[in-house]
């Protein structure tokens, strides 16, 4: 059994089986959900970014933990261009740097509400033709380019 030494848990006592069958029962979606509504400080959700970045955390003289910079996150995508699901208001230099390491990673700017630049729909689609199929509304001179790869359906 489980027993809180502090009062952030008002002394309950849960048995580890029950709360190992709730977060079963939750599922992969509903977990992630229920952790992102977790209250983090600025310091852990920058230390959070840097982890998912797979970048060693940068502090200041004071010890205080720096924001991850654009040239960090243009090198994490550049190493995987999905590493941009966890910016959270990634640079059109940073969204070019993943479209061109993986065409389909227009699907996760899309997904942030971003209404991605002619220049990042034209990476994507340059990188892979396919991508064209995550945007929305491509422009004329991105249809026309996926037209040149191959791409019949635009």
């Amino acid at each position: 059994m489980y027993s809180s030494d502090n009062n952030n848990l008002h002394d309950h006592k849960i048995p580890a089986n029950q709360i190992l069958e709730l977060i079963e029962s939750l599922g992969d979606d509903k977990l992630t959900a229920f952790f992102k509504q977790m209250d983090y400080n600025e310091q852990e959700k920058i230390l959070y970014l840097y982890q998912q970045l797979m970048i060693l955390p940068k502090y200041d003289k004071d010890g205080k933990l720096l924001p991850v910079s654009e040239t960090d996150q243009v090198a994490a995508v550049n190493r995987n261009g999905y590493a941009i699901q966890y910016i959270k208001n990634p640079s059109e230099k940073v969204q070019v740097a993943a479209v061109n390491q993986n065409g389909f990673a227009i699907y996760n700017i899309i997904k942030k509400g971003i209404n991605p630049s002619e220049d990042v729909q034209l990476a994507a689609v340059n990188q892979n033709v396919y991508a064209i199929e995550d945007i929305p509304n491509p422009s004329e001179k991105v249809k026309q380019l996926a037209r040149e790869k191959g791409f019949k359906n635009v």
